[in-house]
C-alpha cells in the first residue's frame, strides 16, 4: 500500500510531464513505484490536456498514458454544493474546485506551483487544514515521510 497520498493540481501534473527532471517528475516516479499515491481530479486531468494541447502539442497523446503509468487515482469532481460552501476560501474561484477536491479526497498533501492563487495565501492551509507546497515542497516531506 502506498505511503503518502499527495493530490497534484494541473500545474504540478503538467511539470511532471513536461520535464524530464525536477520535483514534480519526482513525485510521479515515486507514485510509479508505488511508495506514494497520487490523487487528481478529472478537472485536473482536463486543465493538463488543455495545457499540453497549447504548450507541446506533439505530447497530448502521452499525457494518460503518464497519468495511468504513474498510478495516479483519477476522482471525479466534487460536487458543486461543496464547491459553494468554500467560494468564501479562496480569492480565485476557478481553484475552488481543486482545493475541495483534495479536501473531499482527504490527500495528506496539495502540490501546486500557483503562487498567487495557493501557496501566498497562507489562509487557505488554514481553513482547508491541507498542507499546501510546491512540488519541491512536498517531495521535502514525503522523504520526511518516507524515513520515519
Amino acid at each position: 500500500m502506498p505511503g503518502p497520498d499527495l493530490f497534484l493540481d494541473s500545474s504540478a501534473l503538467f511539470a511532471g510531464i513536461a520535464s524530464p527532471t525536477g520535483a514534480a517528475r519526482a513525485l510521479l516516479l515515486l507514485g510509479e513505484t508505488q511508495q506514494i499515491q497520487l490523487t487528481i481530479s478529472e478537472q485536473v486531468v482536463a486543465e493538463t490536456e488543455r495545457a499540453v494541447a497549447r504548450k507541446i502539442p506533439a505530447a497530448l497523446s502521452l499525457v494518460r498514458q503518464a497519468i495511468l503509468h504513474s498510478g495516479v487515482k483519477i476522482l471525479p469532481d466534487p460536487p458543486f454544493a461543496d464547491i459553494q460552501a468554500c467560494l468564501s476560501w479562496m480569492n480565485d474561484p476557478t481553484d475552488v474546485p481543486i482545493l475541495v477536491a483534495a479536501l473531499n479526497a482527504r490527500v495528506d498533501f496539495l502540490v501546486t506551483l500557483k503562487r498567487k492563487h495557493f501557496l501566498e495565501d497562507v489562509t487557505i492551509a488554514q481553513k482547508s487544514g491541507l498542507r499546501i507546497g510546491t512540488p519541491g515542497d512536498a517531495l521535502a516531506w514525503v522523504r520526511e515521510q518516507l524515513v520515519r
